[in-house]
């Protein structure tokens, strides 16, 4: 039996999409995610989608509060990730869009050619009924999925 050599730090992925929205478990997906990216020296693209409510656009003024509330979950992620570049040096970079949070995270997975998803685990209810974020990048099988408790 011929030994093949042992290849240390090669068969990590190379690009992680990691979807924040603010909460708790989003957190702990990116947490997760900035480590795996730290060891395996990995780009990390943390992918911020603030969700168009179809309500929101109804009422006056519905929309801009909608925007500004994730502009400001949006700048609360800058200040934090800069911190966390501080302490350990991974190459990221933060995308914010508005939309769908699945179209948007499978169209940027694609469009940075991404190796692995890390997402949290949603904690509504209703999502159990109709399928999560993190149910249909599952089901799109285009990437590995890790969902984050």
């Amino acid at each position: 039996m011929s030994e093949v050599p042992f290849e240390l730090g090669t068969d990590g992925p190379r690009v992680i999409v990691t979807g924040v929205d603010g909460s708790e478990t989003s957190l702990r997906a990116a947490a997760y995610a900035w480590g795996l990216a730290r060891r395996s020296d990995a780009r990390l693209v943390l992918v911020h989608v603030s969700p168009l409510a179809a309500l929101s656009a109804l009422t006056p003024g519905g929309a801009a509060v909608m925007r500004e509330a994730g502009e400001q979950v949006a700048a609360e992620l800058r200040e934090e990730l800069s911190r966390a570049a501080e302490r350990a040096a991974v190459r990221y970079e933060l995308v914010t869009e508005q939309g769908d949070p699945y179209q948007v995270l499978a169209r940027v997975a694609d469009e940075v050619k991404a190796d692995a998803v890390v997402v949290g685990a949603s904690a509504q209810a209703g999502h159990r009924l109709i399928g999560s974020v993190a149910v249909r990048l599952v089901r799109a099988g285009r990437w590995p999925v890790t969902v984050v408790p």
